[in-house]
């Protein structure tokens, strides 16, 4: 995304060129106060480039610092050779050499959250390089207090003894592997968990992991989460009571995947599910992380599955008319398990001072998928507001990773506020509506949708509310046929050009409300409402109990078997 690359430049730019400053205005001038300063400012842009760009290599960056802050201390000090000070010297120069590969290898050991295991050379490998950053902030503070070197090099050997440790026990473990497996595998045995929910993504995409966990709790069987990327780890561990282990490598992966295991659920199409999607003796089943009429949710990498776990036969005729050909057998109806929720009403909107939810996507990573109204969102809200309607703006978790979008959204955002401020009405946006609300929540306030090709029209779907759906690829006339979703809903054109005609259907006499209730069924299945969510239930437990076995990795070249 282009916001991201913006932030890791500037951290980029601040990080080198804060620690050449340090080190220019320490090794060349009088001025060390100001230099150790300046170090210090670079050390905190240092640990920011880290943040922003996990694998950052600034080697460069602190060796030159400290190098500088080590100048400024034997100018302050001014007793000439000081042995103290050179033997930090050479312990900041063992760190800084030594820090980042050691954080590499803890990389590639399983961490592990809500497992009963001890595993801590991964955890302080991870917290290495911001140790670095704090040792030599305090050895910063140490010259400028002229404190004697003996206190900078007690603090520089504690970290060194600490880094120590962990490279003399991550050597054993690559030279000298346990040969009952290591912790992490021993502690997942005694859990003897029965299925695993496997999910890599990059970060932010956790509700798509999470939106699941409820439901994989109600089965009532212990379980594992697998990640593949260890930003996601402290925010899915905090979901769930499940374990969660975070696997960088097949190796790792191997260790994770006991015997217990039968089968495999996923909730996107990853680059990494083939990771996993190797183990045979394991049945593996697609979830999705949402039902829409978009290009991915037929992706023809579905059929690498053995099961495709769909809300209702719309999904399965979408692959079809995408010219995805697969077996029947793999698909199973399960509804949608996260509308059981929603408050369904039939019937126009009545209300004289209705509610609005508008979602608007994100741009998608390539243009045929861009579906995202913001650039003419404005429009609408305008429109909106005259007609006295109170908002509820819900933007996917995406947007702000879009330099323009995000200000676009910042502008609607300034508008609704300004709009609460003259009129009172009580508009919801920001983190108010993403993350105080849940999706639910703001289907259940509000009186009908203005949404783009998204998930959250399937999911509207269930209340039996009028909905609109923006065409923001100007496909007019041929826009439902691509898009059958839009064929229940109103459509607003690109240029919103018949937004008044849209508005006064969806918000008043509703001529599409029958046309919604057949639609409903075909996309979210006929499940009773009292018991919605075991169509899911049901349908896992079954897997659960016809899986099983010992995970083995599947053969190069090997095929999915079309009956799972």
């Amino acid at each position: 995304m282009r916001g991201d690359l913006v932030r890791k430049l500037i951290a980029q730019a601040l990080s080198a060129g804060l620690a050449m400053l340090a080190f220019v205005v320490l090794a060349l001038t009088d001025a060390t106060f100001w230099g150790l300063g300046l170090a210090v400012a670079a050390l905190a842009a240092t640990g920011w480039q880290r943040r922003v760009r996990p694998q950052a290599d600034s080697v460069a960056e602190t060796m030159l610092l400290a190098a500088g802050v080590l100048v400024g201390y034997a100018r302050h000090l001014d007793a000439g050779f000081d042995p103290a000070l050179a033997a930090t010297a050479l312990v900041l120069l063992g760190l800084v050499l030594l820090v980042g590969p050691l954080r590499a290898a803890g990389d590639r050991e399983i961490r592990t959250a809500n497992l009963p295991v001890r595993d801590w050379s991964p955890l302080l490998a991870a917290e290495l390089p911001a140790a670095l950053l704090m040792l030599l902030a305090l050895v910063a503070g140490a010259a400028a207090a002229s404190l004697p070197a003996w206190v900078a090099l007690a603090t520089a050997l504690l970290v060194g003894t600490a880094a120590a440790a962990v490279a003399l026990d991550l050597a054993r473990r690559r030279f000298r592997p346990a040969a009952n497996g290591g912790p992490v595998g021993r502690a997942l045995r005694r859990h003897r968990p029965e299925f695993l929910l496997y999910f890599s993504a990059p970060p932010g995409s956790e509700y798509q992991v999470t939106m699941w966990l409820p439901y994989l709790e109600r089965l009532g069987r212990p379980f594992l989460v697998m990640l593949r990327e260890p930003e996601l780890l402290p925010t899915v561990a905090a979901a769930t009571t499940a374990p969660v282990a975070y696997c960088p490598t097949l190796p790792a992966m191997d260790e994770a995947l006991v015997p217990s295991l039968r089968v495999a659920f996923y909730v996107n199409h990853g680059a990494k599910n083939g990771h996993c999607v190797r183990f045979t003796q394991l049945t593996h089943v697609q979830l999705h992380h949402g039902d829409s009429d978009k290009a991915p949710s037929a992706n023809p990498m579905s059929g690498i599955f053995d099961r495709i776990f769909v809300a209702g036969q719309a999904a399965v005729d979408r692959y079809a008319r995408a010219g995805v050909h697969l077996p029947a057998e793999k698909f199973v109806l399960v509804g949608r398990p996260q509308v059981e929720g929603i408050e369904v009403r039939r019937g126009a909107v009545t209300a004289a001072t209705p509610t609005v939810l508008y979602t608007p996507t994100w741009t998608g990573h390539h243009a045929d998928a861009n579906y995202c109204s913001l650039p003419v969102a404005e429009t609408l809200l305008r429109d909106l507001l005259a007609r006295g309607a109170t908002v509820i703006l819900r933007a996917h978790p995406y947007t702000t990773q879009n330099p323009t979008s995000a200000r676009q959204l910042a502008r609607l955002h300034e508008l609704l506020a300004a709009d609460r401020g003259r009129t009172g009405r009580a508009h919801v946006f920001g983190a108010a509506a993403s993350r105080e609300l849940t999706l639910t929540e703001c289907v259940n306030r509000s009186d009908a949708l203005v949404s783009d090709v998204s998930g959250v029209i399937s999911d509207y779907l269930y209340s039996g509310k009028p909905y609109a759906v923006t065409d923001m690829l100007d496909l007019r006339d041929r826009f439902p046929a691509d898009f059958p979703l839009a064929a229940s809903g109103y459509v607003l054109r690109r240029d919103m050009s018949n937004g008044d005609e849209v508005l006064d259907r969806l918000l008043g006499d509703d001529p599409l409300a029958e046309a919604r209730w057949a639609t409903r069924t075909r996309y979210l299945g006929d499940f009773p409402a009292e018991s919605y969510a075991e169509g899911f239930l049901a349908a896992a437990r079954r897997e659960l109990e016809s899986g099983g076995g010992v995970p083995t990795p599947r053969a190069a070249g090997a095929t999915v078997s079309p009956t799972g």
